[in-house]
């Protein structure tokens, strides 16, 4: 299969997933880097490797609609088959997540349903959380609200740091969408009635 990797900012999940291409723990093949922002640290990286990149800016429509149909169009003429999200600061519009029901992958960085939006491990943070984690998770049209494929939660230290709480949920991050990725790949994750995800042998 070939899929899309959606990026915003810095693209520290870009990369670890690229590692894991090259080292051939994903089988599918990154085919195209899209990004919402020229100037955004991933899309950079991806032209610096190599990459298939592209670039839409979004003031340049006239409306939301507008600008998925026509990233759609690009991807579709990319043969894209399944889509991540990694750091992607854009809700899709309904339009879009139709034409690729259940094949949209997101990492969030806060034991979803708790802490959504763009900044999960600050208010995490700053709530004052004993215990944190990551979410990897289908995308749908509403904010960090699809059906959930897989959390892993860790302990926050005491004496933590904003920076070392970042730091370590990057760690888990590349960790955990390496193997939701793979699952999927292989056909191994459902959606089932009630938004539940069953992860199969």
């Amino acid at each position: 299969m070939r899929f899309a990797v959606f990026v915003s900012g810095a693209g520290s999940n870009l990369k670890a997933i690229h590692e894991a291409c090259k080292k051939g723990e994903i089988k599918s093949e990154l085919a195209l880097v899209f990004s919402n922002r020229p100037k955004a640290g991933g899309l950079k990286y991806a032209q610096e490797v190599g990459l298939e990149t592209l670039h839409l800016n979004p003031k340049d429509y006239t409306n939301p609609q507008s600008f998925d149909r026509d990233v759609v169009i690009h991807l579709k003429q990319a043969k894209i088959d399944f889509i991540i999200t990694a750091g992607y600061m854009k809700l899709f519009t309904p339009y879009f997540v139709k034409q690729f029901p259940n094949q949209i992958i997101n990492v969030h960085p806060s034991l979803l349903p708790a802490f959504k939006g763009k900044s999960g491990i600050k208010d995490a943070f700053t709530y004052g959380v004993k215990v944190t984690g990551v979410t990897i998770h289908f995308v749908n049209d509403k904010m960090d609200a699809g059906p959930i494929i897989m959390q892993e939660a860790f302990q926050v230290d005491p004496l933590e740091t904003l920076e070392s709480l970042t730091e370590r949920m990057h760690k888990v991050e590349h960790k955990i969408f390496k193997k939701a990725i793979v699952l999927f790949e292989d056909g191994k994750l459902k959606v089932k009635a009630a938004r539940r995800v069953e992860i199969s042998d």
